[in-house]
């Protein structure tokens, strides 16, 4: 928002104002994240699902938020002191963190699209599809069942005989009565709400990474400093929350589902 807005007026009111407009913000996507949430956890009821352990980059990534959320909060708290040349030094490594989370973001869901993972579109009576993976293309592909990946119902996984190329319902220990075609042909139908989650995030980040970088250069050319840092908490509030939201969904697709 243009300070032009601001002209007049007290400058805690610019500054609350500022505040509670990211606040509105992190709830507004807080409530989309919820909402698509709850509709997955609905749709997977009786569905078959994909787990698959998390990729290494991944794990790179949770890293990188962290210590990016924290060398962020060391620069607000240094400019906002008046120490500046600290305040450089934490922007930068904040930078310099939030550009190497934003790789280890894209690395990690490029080796899951390498083992056939991520999103997938096919046409419908209703128009496009969108799902979080292709069952039958997964399964088809290269990647290895039961160290790649795995087939879940319920949260148990499918017993595969890699011999016969068949998969078998949790408790059918003998292997007797195969159901490959019946979990290949799932419609998946709730995964189409994880592809939204995946998408939303994506976007989070892109904005962040914006936001991120155009708040660096107003650090180092002196436009946010000691007696208005009010931009950088704000800047903050998002990142933390983007963390946040980060790590909320690592656990959900790699930990929980």
């Amino acid at each position: 928002m243009s300070d032009r807005v601001f002209e007049g007026l007290d400058p805690e009111v610019r500054n609350r104002t500022k505040t509670m407009l990211m606040y509105f913000v992190v709830f507004a996507v807080t409530m989309l994240f919820a909402g698509f949430t709850s509709a997955y956890i609905v749709s997977n009821m009786g569905q078959y699902w994909v787990h698959v352990p998390a990729p290494s980059m991944f794990w790179v990534s949770n890293v990188m938020i962290a210590l990016s959320s924290a060398t962020l909060w060391w620069a607000t708290k240094a400019i906002g002191s008046g120490q500046t040349n600290m305040g450089y030094t934490a922007m930068a490594a904040t930078l310099v963190l939030g550009i190497g989370f934003t790789i280890t973001q894209a690395e990690g869901w490029r080796q899951l699209t390498d083992l056939g993972m991520g999103w997938d579109t096919s046409e419908t009576e209703q128009g496009t599809a969108f799902r979080w993976n292709n069952l039958a293309a997964l399964y088809e592909g290269s990647a290895e069942y039961g160290v790649d990946y795995d087939f879940r119902y319920d949260g148990q996984p499918l017993l595969h005989d890699a011999a016969r190329g068949e998969l078998y319902a949790s408790d059918d220990a003998l292997m007797v009565q195969p159901i490959t075609t019946k979990v290949l042909q799932s419609s998946n139908s709730g995964g189409g709400y994880i592809w939204a989650l995946v998408l939303t995030h994506i976007l989070h980040l892109v904005f962040g990474l914006i936001y991120l970088v155009v708040n660096g250069i107003r650090v180092f050319t002196g436009v946010i400093h000691q007696g208005d840092t009010v931009r950088l908490k704000a800047l903050g509030i998002y990142w933390h929350f983007l963390g946040l939201l980060w790590i909320y969904l690592f656990a959900f697709l790699f930990i929980l589902h």
